[in-house]
């Protein structure tokens, strides 16, 4: 266990000095092309309730995407953090720049007293971060566990896709029991369904 966490914690040093060293316009390019694989991906233009993400450090930036849903006219849904849980709360937002507020984790979040809970049957197709993924779906997240405990919740019809850079696809995530898969990652270069 010691180990597989050690692990953890070197990749994502390694993961966070790779993309520190892109430049802005490399990360905007990437940006892009994630973006663009992501609009063209039938499971998502498929899909009327999306989960989503605001990103964090070291995370594909999703605020143009967030916004770019709105105009297929998907219904998105965004995480609200409970730290004391180690839990979150699925919201129903509308209006990006309106319903959003800085969270625990100094990312911004539904507005709980405007927005409303999704239950996490209807979701469609679950954009899922992290900072480390593997071509079998292994993920390496923030270390706090939030999506490895949301992911068997969530509906079996329900696709868990990643979005990543290139740069963050590793040889192997060292996964322990707790750990959850996702079942498609979309990077810049490439599209990659779980083997």
């Amino acid at each position: 266990m010691e180990e597989i966490g050690a692990a953890k914690i070197q990749i994502r040093e390694d993961i966070s000095q790779i993309i520190s060293a892109l430049s802005e316009t490399q990360i905007a390019e990437k940006t892009r092309a994630i973006e663009a694989r992501l609009f063209e991906f039938a499971n998502f233009l498929e899909s009327k309730i999306a989960l989503l993400y605001v990103n964090g450090d070291y995370e594909v930036q999703t605020e143009n995407i967030i916004k770019r849903s709105y105009n297929y006219n998907k219904i998105v849904v965004l995480p609200a953090f409970n730290p004391e849980k180690f839990a979150m709360n699925l919201m129903k937002v509308d209006h990006f720049a309106n319903e959003l507020v800085p969270g625990p984790r100094n990312v911004l979040e539904p507005d709980t007293n405007r927005c409303k809970t999704v239950p996490m049957e209807r979701i469609d197709i679950a954009i899922i971060p992290g900072l480390a993924f593997d071509e079998k779906g292994g993920r390496i997240g923030s270390g706090r566990g939030y999506y490895d405990r949301l992911i068997p919740k969530l509906a079996i019809t329900t696709r868990k896709v990643a979005l990543t850079f290139e740069e963050q696809i590793v040889p192997q995530v060292p996964m322990e029991s707790h750990d959850k898969y996702v079942d498609i990652i979309i990077t810049d270069k490439r599209i990659i369904y779980k083997i």
